[in-house]
C-alpha cells in the first residue's frame, strides 16, 4: 500500500511509527494478537449491532440520536481521574461518577449518563441552540454534576468547547449536525474534513519531527458512532467508512500493550509507572498515539488475511477493532501492568 492510498491519519501514523524512539510495534506481537482478537470477535459476533447494545447509547437511529452523538463526542475527552491513579476495575469511591437508573457510571459512560439524566430531568440537552447559547454556565454545571466528591475533569473547558463549537454549528449548519452529514454526501473523508475545519476542538493535529501529523480521534469517533448507530444505512452510510482509523486515546494503547502489539522503551515505562503527566503534543505522547493507529492497521490487515483464508463472512475494519479493543481494555482494567498515559487535553 502506497502512502497516497492512505488517508491523512494513516499517513501520519506511518510517519510517526517510522520515526519513533520510545514506542515500537513487534511483528510477532501483531501475529499472536491477531489470532486472539479474530477468534474473540468471531465468538462475540462484533458488528455495528454491538453499539446499540450498550445500555446508555441511543436505541433509535433518528435526529435526536445524531444530536446525542454530536454532543457526546464533542465532550469525549480526558476522563481519567486524579483521585484514581491505580485505575482498578473497581473505581476509587471518590472518583467522578454519575448514577443513572440505579447504576453508577465512571469515565466516558459517566458523560453519557449525564446527558441521559438531563433528558430525563426535562433539560433540552439534545438541542444545540440550548447548550451552545441559551443555558447558563451554572445550569450546564448542574447537568454535569457528579454523584461523588470529584467533579467531572475539565468541566469548564467542556463548557467552553460547547459554546465555541456549538456556536459554529449554529452559524454554519443551522444548528444541526445532519446538515454536515448531508454536505459530506456519503463520504467519511469529506465529513472528517468538514468537522476538523469548522469545529476547532476536533482539530487534533500536532507537530512531530517538524512535520504536521493528524490524529483526529474525536472527529473520527463521531463519524464511527453515527455509522454504528445507523447500521451503515441512511445518514450512517459512508462509501469509504473503512478509511477511518482507530481512535487514539489513552485506554486503547494500554490494551494494545497488554496484547503485545506495542513495546515501550524502559524510560517511557518508568515515566508511566511514576504517573508522570505528558503534555499534549510531546513526542512520547504522539508516539503512543501514532503507533497505536499503525498497530491497529497492521492487526486489521492480518485479521483480514485470516478472514479471506477461512472464507468467513465476518466484517472487520479499524472501527470495529477499536470498539472491541476498548471494551476489552475495560474488561482487563486493573490487571494491566502499565498505567494509561496521563495527558490533559480536549483532543481525547
Amino acid at each position: 500500500m502506497h502512502n497516497q492510498d492512505l488517508g491523512q491519519v494513516l499517513t501520519s501514523a506511518d510517519f510517526i511509527h517510522e520515526n519513533s524512539q520510545h514506542v515500537f510495534i513487534p511483528s510477532s506481537g501483531i501475529e499472536s494478537a491477531a489470532k486472539v482478537v479474530f477468534e474473540n470477535m468471531k465468538t462475540r459476533e462484533y458488528s455495528t449491532k454491538t453499539w446499540k447494545m450498550h445500555p446508555l447509547n441511543p436505541k433509535v437511529a433518528n435526529e435526536s440520536a445524531i444530536n446525542w452523538i454530536f454532543l457526546v463526542d464533542l465532550l469525549n475527552f480526558s476522563f481519567w481521574s486524579e483521585r484514581d491513579p491505580d485505575d482498578k476495575s473497581v473505581p476509587n469511591p471518590a472518583r467522578y461518577a454519575v448514577e443513572y437508573q440505579g447504576v453508577k457510571y465512571t469515565g466516558y459512560w459517566a458523560l453519557c449518563a449525564c446527558i441521559n439524566r438531563a433528558c430525563q430531568e426535562g433539560y433540552p440537552i439534545l438541542k444545540p441552540q440550548w447548550w451552545a447559547k441559551d443555558a447558563s454556565d451554572d445550569v450546564l454545571l448542574h447537568v454535569f454534576r457528579s454523584d461523588t466528591e470529584e467533579q467531572m475533569p475539565m468541566v469548564k473547558e467542556r463548557i467552553r468547547v460547547m459554546r465555541e463549537d456549538g456556536g459554529a454549528l449554529l452559524k454554519y449548519y443551522d444548528g444541526t449536525f445532519i446538515n454536515c452529514i448531508k454536505e459530506a454526501n456519503g463520504s467519511a473523508m469529506k465529513l472528517l474534513q468538514i468537522i476538523t475545519r469548522h469545529f476547532k476542538s476536533f482539530n487534533d493535529e500536532h507537530t512531530f519531527h517538524l512535520r504536521k501529523v493528524q490524529i483526529f480521534k474525536r472527529a473520527q469517533i463521531l463519524i464511527a458512532d453515527i455509522w454504528a448507530c445507523f447500521d451503515g444505512q441512511g445518514l450512517g452510510y459512508f462509501e469509504d467508512i473503512d478509511q477511518i482509523t482507530m481512535f487514539a486515546d489513552y485506554r486503547v494503547p494500554q490494551a494494545l500493550y497488554h496484547l503485545g502489539c506495542l513495546e515501550y522503551s524502559k524510560d517511557l515505562i518508568q515515566k508511566l509507572r511514576d504517573h508522570q503527566n505528558f503534555p499534549s503534543g510531546c513526542s512520547e505522547e504522539v508516539e503512543i498515539r501514532g503507533n497505536s493507529i499503525w498497530a491497529v492497521e497492521l492487526l486489521r490487515q492480518r485479521i483480514q488475511h485470516m478472514i479471506d483464508e477461512q472464507n468467513s463472512d465476518m466484517k472487520v475494519n479499524a472501527i470495529l477493532l477499536d470498539f472491541y479493543i476498548w471494551d476489552y481494555a475495560k474488561e482487563i482494567q486493573g490487571t494491566v501492568d502499565i498505567p494509561t498515559h496521563r495527558t490533559r487535553s480536549v483532543y481525547y
